[in-house]
């Protein structure tokens, strides 16, 4: 097992802040990739987040959900986290547990609009934190406000580990992130590492199809 090294980089005595520390665990279990890639956007980028890498290690989820549960005041009193299936859920339930909320996800159904299934409903007056691994576009995680409206529940704001929509998602909702991250992209017609004849990879919950070329 490695040692903690409590918020600290080797070499360097300053403690790490909360950012610092998120995208240490970012970098250090390789949930930020380089190389070249088709965003479900479908934008390319050089960079890309993939939270699954993280969240390999149990106890550095647990970490960074505590990191991030420090942001929410305690007056927002969250009775539920709701995630879009399936990046989120693992990001979703750690978030829960900490919360001592309940923990559901989302599933889209034919015609791309999510539904609750399994089970899982949501009562009037219910305070919801909407939660997503990675905010890009935010537009998943907010497909999620009428379903929860719908319900009669309340959206009390938005949860992720890491924000890299570079401004653009701003709902009239109070968001908690612990990581801005800013990569560069392009559109096919622009994209140098299309150029450059740079195999492309589409990373993604939508669909992955490797290793093809744009």
């Amino acid at each position: 097992m490695e040692p903690a090294n409590h918020g600290h980089i080797e070499g360097d005595t300053k403690p790490l802040n909360v950012e610092q520390r998120a995208q240490q665990h970012l970098e250090k279990t390789g949930a930020l990739k380089s190389g070249h890639f088709q965003l479900t956007s479908g934008l390319h980028s050089d960079r890309y987040c993939q939270c699954a890498a993280l969240f390999e290690r149990p106890s550095i989820a647990e970490e960074v959900a505590r990191m991030l549960v420090t942001r929410i005041p305690d007056e927002e009193r969250v009775g539920t986290v709701l995630t879009p299936a399936i990046g989120g859920i693992i990001w979703g339930y750690e978030l829960a547990r900490q919360l001592g909320a309940r923990s559901l996800f989302a599933e889209r159904q034919p015609g791309e609009k999510f539904v609750l299934r399994r089970g899982f409903t949501l009562t009037k007056g219910e305070r919801v934190l909407l939660a997503e691994d990675v905010i890009t576009t935010g537009k998943s995680v907010a497909e999620l406000i009428p379903l929860v409206e719908d319900a009669g529940a309340v959206v009390v704001g938005f949860a992720a580990i890491a924000d890299r929509s570079r401004g653009g998602f701003r709902p009239p909702l109070p968001v908690y992130t612990l990581a801005t991250l800013d990569f560069q992209t392009w559109e096919q017609a622009n994209c140098p590492l299309c150029r450059e004849g740079i195999p492309i990879h589409k990373p993604g919950s939508r669909m992955e199809k490797q290793n093809s070329t744009a």
